[in-house]
């Protein structure tokens, strides 16, 4: 089947009619935006093991191409919170290096998943998986920052549960009340900023609180640890700076010894940058009232992540706090997202050296909040009113995030779904007997002549209902009516034909009704329907009728 090629970004549309006023509101928008993910960006490099720079060079570089490329009309990407834990594993365990093929790789996958159209799939994805990944990634995130948030001398912090917590026991001497409490200070600041001012009405009080608490909380920590020379670990102490410039186009050393080991690190990538970017575009789509291309919208993140990595940067994908305030910051179109990467490159030429004094202990308080809000921690609270099997699927994924992988956390869930689906449909699909007490001309032929009505799905998960006639079957006449059956697999295929073999072995004539759409299509692709046609009948009605008659002139021969 060939596919047709499709590669049409929501930018071109959107410039259509594009105005003047249009365009100061996409400008205010992407000003207000980059100011939100400055801070996101560096705490998000850091807290992946990467020099607070990749996450600059991922917002400007990935954030222009997915707007520029891109499927939503406001979707915002960049370096996201739900990669940390990938990344970092992926840079203990591999290297720098292996993390740019990992991720360029990644771009590519995203790419064939766009043009194979596969945009939709992700939508398949549970409710329950994702809830229990988010919370588990949150988890880790927070804990990931507890070192810089207390200011703990650890050389090297382990990318797993238990030796992350192993470190941070072994090391709770160090602690730097300093850092502590610049930390605390700070995430008072961003959760009092977030809550408090937009509570105290007035307009001028509404002016602030479109600046972002992380904003406020950067700027007043930097000029207290400067102004006080407070003894607390910075960028500059810890990378020395930030460039001034953009890096220069890189290739990593390839080596086939470590990249066979980045097959499941490229899967992990592509699979939780579509479901993310591609929730992200939905949930924006329910605030501006529009609807994204979800395969152009991959096409546009496999560009980015395909060529971030080779200037510096990490996995980016669409994110949904800075979409959110791109949205209600009045963006019209892609512009936005555009005007935002390139304000972010203005502020890192101009003020990098400026950054070299912002604390650590900040950065950690940031992305404690972000995890704090990335987590749907109420769903916890509402466990009690969903069915087991819900609950079973969300706490172990989420536990197995947290202990264990991300990707076997997905793997299982998305399996215990599947099996729960399996099961629910299954369950849903019967077979019910029609008697003489529904069906009078039945009365005194029972013995001889047998309807069933099946309900539901003919599946492999419900054969059995097909199957267990083969134990029932009546003297003369089995009727079948399929009227109520939506769907029959190969498996559910077969066991008909096994059925009308069982009929033909002792003489039992087969004679089904209400067959149509998909069941009449494979019955008569697997041949079956060449064999019932001279049975076949329009209701069950007739299909009784014809069988009462075969069982009359059997009994007369």
């Amino acid at each position: 089947m060939e596919i047709p090629f499709s590669f049409h970004p929501r930018l071109v549309d959107a410039l259509r009619g594009y105005d003047r006023g249009r365009f100061l509101q996409d400008l205010g928008a992407g000003l207000t935006v980059a100011v939100v993910a400055l801070p996101l960006a560096m705490a998000f490099a850091i807290g992946s093991g990467l020099k607070p720079e990749a996450g600059l060079f991922t917002s400007i570089i990935a954030g222009f191409l997915i707007a520029l490329l891109g499927g939503s009309r406001v979707q915002i990407g960049g370096p996201a919170g739900a990669f940390i834990v990938i990344v970092y594993d992926i840079v203990q365990q591999y290297g720098v290096a292996n993390l740019i093929i990992a991720t360029a790789l990644s771009g590519v996958l995203l790419f064939v998943m766009g043009l194979l159209r596969l945009g939709t799939l992700v939508r398949f994805i549970p409710v329950a998986v994702i809830i229990g990944f988010t919370n588990g990634i949150a988890v880790l995130i927070a804990l990931s920052q507890v070192k810089d948030f207390l200011g703990l001398e650890i050389p090297k912090m382990p990318g797993d549960f238990f030796g992350i917590l192993g470190a941070l026991g072994s090391h709770l001497s160090t602690l730097n009340p300093w850092a502590a409490g610049v930390a605390l200070v700070s995430l008072a600041v961003i959760v009092g900023w977030q809550r408090w001012l937009p509570a105290r009405g007035g307009q001028r009080t509404a002016r602030l609180a479109r600046v972002p608490g992380s904003i406020v909380a950067l700027v007043l920590a930097t000029a207290a640890v400067a102004a006080f020379g407070l003894p607390v670990e910075t960028i500059g102490t810890r990378f020395g700076g930030i460039p001034a410039a953009l890096p220069d186009f890189t290739l990593p050393a390839f080596s086939w010894e470590s990249a066979r080991f980045l097959l499941m690190p490229t899967v992990t990538l592509a699979a939780l940058g579509a479901i993310e970017s591609l929730l992200c575009a939905r949930v924006a789509d329910g605030m501006i009232g529009d609807r994204h291309d979800p395969n152009q919208e991959l096409m546009a993140q496999g560009v980015a992540n395909f060529v971030t990595p080779f200037f510096g940067g990490m996995p980016a994908t669409g994110t949904i706090a800075r979409t959110v305030t791109n949205v209600k910051s009045g963006a019209t179109s892609p512009v936005a997202g555009m005007v935002h990467a390139l304000v972010l490159l203005l502020v890192m030429l101009a003020a990098a050296p400026l950054a070299a004094s912002i604390p650590l202990a900040t950065l950690a308080a940031i992305l404690v909040f972000v995890a704090w809000n990335m987590g749907e921690w109420r769903e916890f609270s509402r466990l009690k009113t969903y069915r087991l099997p819900y609950r079973v699927t969300l706490v172990s994924v989420f536990l197995l995030t947290v202990i264990f992988d991300l990707t076997v956390a997905v793997e299982f869930g998305i399996f215990a779904a599947c099996l729960t689906f399996i099961y629910r449909i299954s369950s849903l699909s019967r077979a019910e007997r029609i008697t003489a007490a529904d069906q009078p001309l039945l009365a005194g032929q029972e013995r001889n002549v047998a309807v069933w009505r099946l309900y539901g799905t003919v599946f492999f998960g419900a054969t059995k209902l097909v199957e267990s006639l083969e134990d029932r079957l009546p003297a003369r006449a089995l009727v079948l009516d399929l009227k109520n059956v939506i769907y029959v697999d190969s498996t559910g295929a077969e066991a008909l034909e096994a059925l009308s073999k069982a009929c033909e072995k002792r003489r039992v004539a087969l004679i089904v009704s209400g067959l149509m759409g998909q069941p009449l299509d494979i019955v008569r692709r697997i041949g079956l329907y060449k064999r019932l046609q001279a049975q076949l009948q329009p209701d069950v009605a007739s299909a009784t009728v014809a069988a009462l008659a075969l069982a009359q002139t059997d009994g007369n021969a």
